[in-house]
């Protein structure tokens, strides 16, 4: 393929219905869809954690979570693992980034030749209660999704309208500079992260008599449980309206955003830049929204292990959807082959170019993986998901095993189902090729106790509390306590 310069505007916490081009029935999201249009859709892009500070290492690494060994939102990346910035920007490509990364802080050299308006994890030591695992925490900060919600201006939003404005005037004046080598520009966005606080012209969109608390209801398989008690998100909510609130809420956020990136490519159009720029446009991973009555993301279910994927520009084909599934891992080969730099792909790494699998038939054996070892998870969890099929195998439980082309909304689990053995045994030696599950978990839960240990044990981390997000660059943290 030609070489390209690269803008990839990733979102955060996206559910990857909640767009108009995925068929949602009310989101509006007009510059979104028309870049799927224009454009190619994966529908079966997933997260390699659903949490995001190990979704960030792993889509920097091209790594696994079990190699990078960034388990959870307290062990970021730090810079030692080469990432695909760092292998272009020593190359002699110009490689920006504006808005959040989540690395362990300022200090790291991420790879980047200018780091802007940068967020890390928060204080530099991250959420530390979601090291506790044993026993599980109960995360009363957890009250504050259900209680920030409604119209109005939250530092996220502030903070995405000054990404926003970065990265237009980076497209107007380093964008169109003069070049030896194609550039890559990676803009991340908070939206629609909670807070659900939206801006009131976007809240307004969403009439709440217009919108439905979802009824998906099935018995919480036990890990679930586990989680959901410890995080208890639906528990906060005092009634359905205010469900309905929050469900606005995130629409409207996710219009929100839908405009800040209707201002970039309208400036990549203004600019030119249209014609030798490729767009990538993904999320870290998803957000329950109130299905199952969980919130949050966490969870292997498609709502929070899926997220959107769309693919434009020169050399992409317009209008496609491709089922062949895909993850994060898959990126580091498909921003380096983008810019002309594919022989500097590590043969290590698991991933492929997505522009290659895009243009290839649909192939159903391929694997995305995903795992899952932090805030809330009493043991590792790790998904597969393989042509019609997704198996969640939770260590220490019951696997579960879902039939996505008969049971999109996967609410008939097909783990007892004896007919299905076979399967389950064909997914379990596969999962067992790229880890083992058990070892896995217990080099996790080490990593976290010593971690723990070094910030002076669980009962001083319980003290200490914790906060519900992670503040923008400049802003302090907030703690809660271990009280309601």
């Amino acid at each position: 393929m030609a070489e390209q310069n690269l803008l990839i505007i990733m979102d955060d916490e996206h559910n990857k219905k909640v767009l108009g081009c995925n068929g949602h029935p009310l989101v509006k999201t007009p510059n979104l869809d028309r870049l799927a249009k224009g454009g190619t859709v994966y529908e079966n892009a997933y997260s390699s954690s659903p949490i995001c500070v190990p979704a960030r290492a792993v889509f920097a690494t091209g790594q696994y979570v079990h190699d990078n060994r960034c388990w959870d939102n307290a062990i970021a990346y730090n810079g030692e693992i080469p990432s695909w910035s760092h292998m272009l920007r020593d190359a002699g490509h110009v490689v920006t980034s504006i808005g959040k990364l989540h690395y362990t802080g300022d200090d790291v050299d991420g790879g980047f030749t200018e780091q802007i308006i940068p967020m890390h994890i928060e204080a530099g030591v991250g959420d530390l209660y979601g090291l506790i695992r044993s026993p599980l925490p109960t995360r009363h900060q957890s009250a504050d999704l259900a209680r920030s919600i409604g119209p109005g201006e939250s530092s996220y939003t502030r903070y995405d309208r000054d990404i926003t404005a970065r990265t237009v005037d980076w497209l107007r004046t380093t964008g169109r500079g003069v070049h030896d080598k194609p550039w890559v520009l990676y803009a991340s966005f908070m939206s629609p992260h909670s807070p659900l606080i939206a801006p009131p012209e976007y809240f307004a969109m969403y009439p709440t008599s217009e919108i439905r608390v979802p009824t998906k209801r099935v018995p919480l398989h036990p890990w679930i449980k586990a989680w959901n008690d410890c995080y208890g998100f639906d528990s906060y909510f005092e009634s359905d309206e205010r469900r309905r609130i929050a469900i606005a809420s995130y629409l409207g956020l996710c219009s929100f955003l839908d405009s800040n990136v209707g201002k970039i490519l309208y400036t990549l159009e203004e600019t030119g830049l249209i014609h030798n720029t490729r767009v990538v446009f993904l999320s870290d991973h998803g957000d329950n929204l109130g299905s199952r009555a969980l919130w949050g993301k966490s969870t292997m279910y498609e709502e929070s292990a899926g997220v959107p994927l769309i693919s434009s520009g020169p050399g992409v084909a317009a209008n496609r959807k491709v089922k062949t599934p895909v993850s994060h891992v898959d990126f580091f080969p498909s921003i380096l082959q983008c810019v002309g730099q594919e022989r500097l792909v590590p043969a290590c790494l698991p991933g492929r170019s997505i522009f290659d699998i895009a243009d290839e038939p649909y192939d159903d054996k391929r694997i995305a993986f995903s795992e899952y070892h932090a805030a809330g998870g009493v043991s590792a969890a790790y998904m597969l998901r393989q042509g019609r099929y997704k198996y969640i195998h939770y260590t220490g439980f019951a696997p579960e095993l879902f039939d996505l082309e008969d049971d999109p909304e996967e609410v008939k689990d097909l783990g007892a189902s004896p007919s299905m053995s076979a399967v389950l045994k064909g997914f379990e030696r596969a999962l067992r090729t790229i880890c083992d599950p058990v070892d896995m978990d217990l080099a996790a839960k080490q990593d976290q106790q010593a971690l723990i240990a070094i910030h002076g044990g669980a009962e001083k981390i319980l003290a200490r509390g914790g906060s519900s997000y992670t503040p923008i660059p400049g802003e302090s943290v907030q703690l809660i306590g271990n009280k309601v």
